[in-house]
C-alpha cells in the first residue's frame, strides 16, 4: 500500500495519539491538528499545526488539497467534562465537526469521523446495531448533551456525504481503554488509583455491564474505515461484544495490581442529578467485521495487563491528577 497524506484532528489525545503511531508505522505522512503538540518521541516525525476546530482558518492550514484522509477525533469527552462543560461539548462536537467537513469538502478529502456508543442512550434492546433507535433521558440531565451533540455530528457527516458527495465514514467507539488514557475513565482511573496505592472505586455495586475495547483494536477499525472502499457513507460500531460487569473489570485491576481495598459509591450522591448511568452497553459489530474485515481480538485481561505494564513505566502519567471519585 502506498503512503497517504493524512490529517488527525485531536491527534495529541488518547485514541488520536495511538492512531498517529499506527499511521506513521504504515509510512503515512501525518499532520496533527490540535491545541497542544503531540507528546513523546513521535513528535519529530509529525507535522504539527496548532489550532482549534472552531477556527476554520486554522483548519484550512492543516487540511490542504492533496490530503487523502482526515481522521476527525477532536472532541470534548469524559463524564467529568460533559457534566462540567456542556456548552463546550455542544460547540466543539457540533460546530467543530461542521468546520472539519467544510474544510475536507473544499480540499476534496476523505473523512472518518469518530462518534460514540453514547448516541444510543439507554436503549434497553442490546446488542445495538448501527441503525437501532436512540433512547435518551431528559434535557435537564447534562450527560445527554454529549450523546445529542455526537448524534448531530453523525447527521452532519451523513448529510455531507449524501448532498455534497463527500467520501465520509463514521466509527462509533465502545468503552475504549489502554495506555495513555486520561485517568478519568473506568479502566484508566482504576489502574491509576491502584498504582498510586489508593482504593479502587465501584459505582452502584458494579452491576452495570460494558464491552471494553482495547485501543489498538479501535485504531485498527478506524484505519480500515479510512481506506476501505465499502466504508464510504457508512456507520460502524467499533467495540468488543464481550460483556463484563463494571465490578468484574475493577476486580481484574485489583487482582493484577494486588490492591485489596475497594470503595463503593452511589452515582447519584457523587455526580448529582445531571448524570444518569446505563445498565448495559453492548454493540453488534458484525457490520465492521463483514464490510471491513475488522476484528477485536484483545481480551480484557490482556489489555489491562498491557495498560498496567505501560503505566508502571511512565511515572509522569501516574503523577497526573485523578479525575474520578474520591
Amino acid at each position: 500500500m502506498s503512503a497517504s497524506r493524512v490529517v488527525v484532528t485531536g491527534g495529541s489525545g488518547f485514541v488520536g495519539g495511538h492512531l498517529v503511531d499506527r499511521l506513521l508505522a504504515r509510512g503515512d505522512e501525518v499532520t496533527v491538528f490540535d491545541a497542544v503538540p503531540p507528546a513523546g518521541p513521535v513528535a519529530a516525525d509529525v507535522r504539527f499545526v496548532p489550532g482549534d476546530v472552531l477556527d476554520p482558518d486554522a483548519l484550512a492550514k492543516a487540511v490542504e488539497p492533496g490530503t487523502d484522509v482526515v481522521y476527525h477525533l477532536a472532541a470534548v469527552v469524559g463524564v467529568d467534562e460533559y457534566l462540567a462543560r456542556p456548552l463546550d461539548v455542544i460547540d466543539i462536537n457540533f460546530t467543530g465537526t461542521r468546520n472539519v467537513l467544510e474544510a475536507a469538502a473544499a480540499a476534496g478529502t476523505r473523512v472518518v469521523a469518530a462518534s460514540t456508543s453514547e448516541v444510543f442512550g439507554k436503549n434497553p434492546a442490546v446488542p445495538w446495531r448501527e441503525d437501532d433507535d436512540r433512547v435518551l433521558g431528559s434535557t435537564s440531565a447534562d450527560r445527554w448533551s454529549y450523546s445529542t451533540s455526537k448524534a448531530l455530528t453523525e447527521h452532519l457527516v451523513l448529510a455531507f456525504s449524501r448532498r455534497h458527495g463527500l467520501a465520509a465514514s463514521i466509527v462509533r467507539y465502545f468503552n475504549v481503554y489502554g495506555p495513555r488514557q486520561r485517568p478519568a475513565f473506568l479502566i484508566s482511573r482504576s489502574v491509576h488509583r491502584a498504582l498510586n496505592g489508593r482504593p479502587l472505586v465501584v459505582y452502584d455495586e458494579g452491576r452495570q455491564t460494558r464491552c471494553f475495547t482495547y485501543v489498538g483494536d479501535a485504531v485498527s477499525g478506524t484505519v480500515l474505515a479510512g481506506v476501505h472502499p465499502r466504508a464510504v457513507g457508512e456507520v460502524f460500531n467499533i467495540g468488543s461484544m464481550v460483556e463484563n460487569t463494571v465490578g468484574a473489570a475493577i476486580g481484574l485491576v485489583a487482582e493484577l495490581t494486588g490492591v485489596e481495598e475497594i470503595v463503593h459509591v452511589a452515582t447519584g450522591e457523587k455526580l448529582g442529578k445531571g448524570y444518569e448511568d446505563l445498565s448495559r452497553r453492548i454493540p453488534h459489530n458484525g457490520k465492521a467485521s463483514e464490510l471491513l474485515g475488522w476484528s477485536c481480538p484483545t481480551g480484557l485481561r490482556e489489555g489491562v495487563e498491557s495498560t498496567i505494564a505501560w503505566a508502571r513505566d511512565n511515572r509522569w502519567w501516574l503523577d497526573l491528577p485523578d479525575s474520578g471519585a474520591a
